[in-house]
């Protein structure tokens, strides 16, 4: 008779964390960070610096030197970042299922590794819905490669980062793509049990854009966005001393904590997986370029830039003339969809 193989409860932590990696969508389409700089944060709020921007300024060459040259003034953001959040799964296994039904504890693992993957995926999908954007570009459905094509113009001029840019489909979108013979898409949906979501969400990549499907979000709507428009940001709670089998672990940049104990009043075993969890979108403070004083120009407030939405029918909205955000990226209910692509 074979002994009994003693798995180290990391090993089930590492399991339940490549697990929970693999069922996530958004959150895994998000910039990721660490939530230890939160630890004895008053109000579990820290402040977060970020750099200043100025605007540089020319000189006349060989002129008189009658002017002197402008100074400008540097100032620090100071972001409030508020981090709160506890997703978790938890089961109780009778003796009589731990002896007769359950083969493994990593069997176990699965089922609540996925609803842990829910529920970071509800919150994500509530902050990317959440968000209000600068730029919604309606009425896509008759004319979706030239819908692309103006959100890749509205990011580029919005100076949005290039690198990491998802377009994120609903279901109904996304047949409107696969259908559109402009596009030629085909599903690149894998067969492999073991794929991640996000693998077996990818359609194509197109105009910069890693087109995604997901079920979760409105059925019409399309969200364009570089990965750092929102943050994601996860952590481990610590293994309590008073529990004798349990483990943290991180993969990917999702950290998570396995714990089982005994309760002998019920006799039963309790598993919980959990992680703390956080979102928030990032803004930015602009520079554009002022033709009447032929200079450059630093915005006063922050806008979000970074991500804008798609809807299959509807109208677009755009910044209205002469307010800051269109000043400074010269996009506007001036040349806003459908007569900034011009009927392509």
């Amino acid at each position: 008779m074979a002994e009994h193989q003693i798995v180290k409860p990391e090993k089930l932590a590492a399991t339940a964390v490549g697990m929970l990696e693999q069922e996530l969508l958004i959150p895994n389409l998000f910039q990721k960070e660490g939530v230890d700089q939160f630890k004895g944060a008053d109000n579990d709020t820290i402040s977060v610096k970020v750099e200043g921007v100025l605007p540089f300024h020319d000189y006349a060459w060989r002129n008189d030197r009658s002017a002197p040259i402008v100074f400008d003034e540097y100032k620090e953001r100071k972001i409030a970042v508020t981090f709160g959040g506890n997703v978790y799964s938890a089961v109780k296994v009778t003796d009589e299922q731990n002896d007769f039904d359950l083969e493994n504890w990593g069997k176990l693992l699965r089922p609540q590794a996925k609803a842990v993957a829910r529920g970071l995926q509800r919150r994500a999908v509530n902050t990317l819905t959440g968000q209000t954007y600068n730029v919604v570009i309606g009425g896509t459905e008759a004319k979706l490669r030239a819908a692309i094509v103006e959100a890749r113009r509205v990011l580029n001029a919005f100076h949005a980062p290039d690198d990491n840019r998802y377009m994120l489909v609903g279901t109904d979108f996304e047949s409107a793509l696969l259908n559109d013979e402009k596009l030629n898409l085909a599903s690149n949906v894998g067969d492999s049990e073991a794929e991640s979501a996000l693998t077996t969400a990818k359609i194509a990549n197109r105009m910069g854009f890693t087109i995604v499907v997901d079920q979760t979000i409105p059925a019409d709507a399309a969200y364009a966005f570089a990965s750092s428009a929102f943050i994601f940001l996860s952590g481990a709670p610590s293994v309590p001393q008073s529990v004798p089998y349990g483990a943290t672990t991180s993969f990917e940049g999702i950290a998570a904590r396995w714990v089982r104990d005994y309760d002998p009043l019920y006799m039963q075993d309790r598993s919980v997986v959990n992680t703390y969890a956080g979102f928030r979108s990032v803004t930015d403070v602009l520079v554009g370029w002022d033709g009447a004083t032929n200079s450059e120009v630093v915005s006063a407030g922050e806008h979000f830039v970074r991500g804008i939405k798609l809807t299959l029918g509807g109208t677009s909205t755009y910044p209205a003339v002469g307010t800051e955000l269109a000043e400074l990226t010269g996009v506007s209910t001036a040349n806003k969809w459908p007569a900034a692509e011009g009927g392509v």
